[in-house]
């Protein structure tokens, strides 16, 4: 399937800035279950700096915001062909070992509730189905966008509230799955929607490595894992190592960010 995305992220400040510093993980890399055939970047109100791969090899982009500037604007658009791969991303690894993503953050601590979730997956049953068994209890306990989180809603805070979205459903997984022993990773990325291509938002599901088939994908928030709707953008231990933008900036003024999304087939 070939997915035309095209992705805007506007900053707007009410007084100038005077020095501003983003991490852009907006573009995608080929792999055997996509294939990036067009992919452009284009920077509004500050500078590219640098590109490069992260510690997770997240093709990276180093924004500076120019001095005095009211509003930095990040606008991609390309096209990605996706291939089937009924939610298995397999033994694909970097540079990081498996050992590295049974750590925590302080966004996915657990606590009570996580630890919880975490019994449903047996030490001598079948991984994978007791993950699939995992998923469903996640969206049960804190249902999609029946509770008020932000950007740095721990996955323990997303569960105490009882809703959540996409981001909080992905760290509360792989909470979970690292409390059993299982390496889990975030991951963020783009999922086309069928009935609309005006979409809400970017997309964010959890990964998590089992013997034998390697990293496996599970989108808690839709009830799936990964097929070809999905492209893959970046990974991380968490929503801040995957997030879109992060960044940092000089002076107290206020900060408006507006998204626009559209990705059709």
């Amino acid at each position: 399937m070939k997915l035309e995305i095209s992705h805007t992220t506007q900053y707007t400040y009410d007084a100038p800035v005077s020095y501003g510093l983003q991490q852009v993980r907006l573009t995608p890399t080929s792999t055997k279950h996509q294939t990036v055939l067009d992919w452009n970047v284009s920077i509004s109100g500050g500078v590219q700096e640098l590109e490069f791969q992260d510690q997770y090899q997240n093709q990276t982009l180093l924004v500076q915001a120019y001095a005095g500037t009211t509003e930095v604007s990040v606008q991609v658009s390309g096209v990605v062909e996706t291939h089937s791969s009924d939610g298995i991303f397999g033994k694909v690894y970097g540079k990081a070992p498996l050992w590295h993503f049974c750590q925590t953050t302080p966004r996915t601590t657990p606590g009570r509730g996580i630890r919880k979730l975490a019994k449903h997956i047996k030490a001598k049953g079948d991984t994978l189905s007791d993950l699939h068994v995992l998923s469903q209890e996640i969206l049960a306990a804190a249902p999609y966008g029946e509770a008020n989180t932000f950007a740095g809603t721990s996955a323990e805070e997303a569960l105490k509230a009882g809703g959540g979205v996409c981001q909080d459903h992905a760290q509360i997984f792989v909470a979970a799955a690292r409390v059993a022993g299982i390496p889990a990773r975030y991951v963020s990325g783009y999922l086309m929607m069928d009935d609309r291509i005006d979409q809400d938002a970017s997309h964010a599901w959890a990964e998590a490595h089992i013997e034998g088939l390697g990293w496996v994908g599970f989108d808690v928030s839709n009830g799936i894992s990964p097929d070809e709707r999905y492209v893959r953008i970046a990974t991380g231990l968490d929503s801040r190592d995957a997030a879109p933008i992060t960044g940092i900036r000089r002076g107290a003024m206020d900060e408006t960010m507006i998204v626009s999304l559209q990705i059709q087939q």
